[in-house]
C-alpha cells in the first residue's frame, strides 16, 4: 500500500470513531435535547455530512484493495 493510502484508511478510521461517538450523543445523551434547537440542528448537519465523508474514504479504500 502507498503511502498516501495508508493516511486516507488512518483517517477513515479515526473519522469513524468520531463518527459513532457523535451518533450516540445525537442519539442517546439527554444533554443533546437540552441543547437549543439551532445547536441540535446543526450537529445533526455534521452528523449527516461527517457520514458521507466516510462513505467516500470507504470507497476510496475500497478502489485502492482493486
Amino acid at each position: 500500500m502507498e503511502a498516501y493510502q495508508v493516511r486516507v484508511l488512518a483517517e477513515q478510521i479515526e473519522l469513524d470513531e468520531k463518527l459513532q461517538k457523535l451518533e450516540a450523543f445525537v442519539n442517546v445523551a439527554v444533554i443533546f435535547g437540552k441543547l437549543p434547537e439551532e445547536e441540535q440542528e446543526r450537529l445533526k448537519r455534521q452528523l449527516s455530512y461527517m457520514k458521507e465523508y466516510n462513505a467516500v474514504l470507504r470507497e476510496r479504500i475500497e478502489a485502492f484493495l482493486k
